[in-house]
């Protein structure tokens, strides 16, 4: 039998495979625009959670997530930003940018260290400090060196950056929020779609076998999410932030091995600078771990002597 680690380890591997991989999926479905393929994953999203939550009867759940006009905007602006975020993955793996993209999910954990800096007043240690400057010298360096500001990465970093910021101000499950989330954003998606048919598409994608990958988009996104929210409960936010980095090493494994985008010298620069950055990112989040640990295991013996 595993042990409650072991089970959220296999679960939040699991949730960075299906994410790592999941640009080989979207790259069969590269020659549909984006924002229909970014449509039909919203409304199968919202069905699979839909179902998930009924059988649990939870449905109210979602409706009381947004039930305050504080609660429905932050949900709002959570939606915009996850919606954005999906829609420019989806877009960069159809024009040949996964690389690209790579770079962004491996930005991100550096973004959230900004983001907790100026949210939340957090400090910050001159280690995580050098990690940002690496991290920002990485992005001058694919700018200077292919003459092409990286903004998909940028972009995908900062929007998931605000997405988790948000989701932490909420005050209900991954699933929820969600569900929650797919159904502000169902409308928008259904508009989408009738102006495809409007314009001579289908709705349904053209035939079975598209319908049938469209229709996947549901699971492929709850999936790993559920997946996360299992995992999150048997493991420490460190072993989570370090678990993640296998997302866009299997993304930047597909792009370059899988799809042969290209990758020269001024990539090898940048990602140089950014894996020691998460190394040196990651060394800190791992001692500051084990101290609360220590810590609190200092306090429950101290607990039990008196």
């Amino acid at each position: 039998m595993l042990s409650e680690p072991a089970k959220g380890v296999a679960a939040m591997v699991g949730t960075c495979t299906i994410w790592g991989l999941s640009s080989l999926y979207y790259k069969l479905l590269a020659d549909m625009p984006s924002a229909e393929v970014l449509s039909h994953r919203m409304i199968w999203s919202l069905v699979f959670f839909g179902i998930v939550l009924a059988v649990q009867r939870r449905l109210g759940a979602v409706i009381r997530a947004i039930n305050t006009w504080q609660a429905f905007w932050r949900v709002a602006l959570a939606a915009l930003m996850i919606g954005i975020n999906w829609w420019l993955f989806i877009w960069s793996v159809q024009i040949g940018q996964i690389t690209q993209s790579s770079l962004g999910y491996y930005i991100f954990p550096l973004m959230a260290v900004v983001i907790g800096r100026m949210v939340f007043g957090e400090r910050l240690s001159r280690l995580q400090w050098l990690a940002v400057g690496l991290a920002t010298a990485a992005v001058a360096i694919l700018t200077f060196g292919l003459g092409v500001f990286p903004w998909i990465a940028l972009t995908l970093a900062v929007t998931f950056g605000i997405y988790g910021l948000l989701k932490k101000q909420l005050a209900v499950g991954p699933v929820v929020s969600v569900t929650a989330e797919a159904l502000l954003l169902a409308p928008l998606a259904v508009v989408v779609l009738l102006q495809t048919h409007h314009n001579g598409g289908t709705f349904w994608g053209g035939d079975v076998q598209r319908f049938l990958l469209l229709t996947l988009s549901g699971p492929l996104t709850a999936v790993p999410l559920i997946l996360f929210s299992y995992a999150a409960r048997r493991l420490t936010m460190t072993s989570i932030g370090l678990l993640q980095y296998l997302n866009p090493t299997l993304q930047f494994a597909c792009a370059v091995f899988v799809f042969a985008e290209p990758f020269g010298a001024w990539h090898v620069a940048a990602f140089a600078l950014i894996w020691t950055a998460l190394a040196l990112y990651s060394g800190v989040a791992w001692r500051q771990d084990r101290a609360r640990r220590s810590a609190a295991r200092a306090a429950a013996v101290s607990g039990t002597a008196v």
